[in-house]
């Protein structure tokens, strides 16, 4: 099992079925003592170690400069992809404390929350 191996951890990449099952996600790895690192901040707020990834609500403010440009008559088709631009991360010390693991303060000086 991952779990007991020295220097294991699990990477919670991006998809529907991690949200849905995020309660689960979170509790198998902390009971296992498993440091996991999220894809997006709610994981964290749920119980996660770490989460980085992109900011969720900054492309829906970009959006409405294409919604502004496709008024003004410019085509869907020529305006530019947008990546993500913003990203987040976000840091529960309560359950760092509970694998025992220490966060280094230069992260924990880095993150946009830490959830104590």
């Amino acid at each position: 099992m991952i779990a007991h191996e020295p220097g294991s951890g699990l990477i919670v990449t991006a998809s529907g079925l991690a949200i849905l099952h995020r309660e689960l996600i979170i509790t198998l790895a902390t009971r296992h003592r498993l440091p996991a690192v999220y894809f997006n901040r709610l994981f964290v707020e749920a119980g996660g170690l770490i989460s980085y990834g992109a900011d969720t609500i900054d492309p829906l403010r970009r959006a409405a400069n294409y919604v502004d440009c496709i008024l003004k008559g410019e085509k869907p088709a020529d305006l530019p992809v947008q990546a993500p631009t913003k990203y987040e991360l976000a840091i529960n010390l309560k359950t760092a404390r509970a694998l025992g693991l220490q966060i280094p303060d230069t992260l924990l000086a880095r993150a946009d929350e830490v959830i104590e």
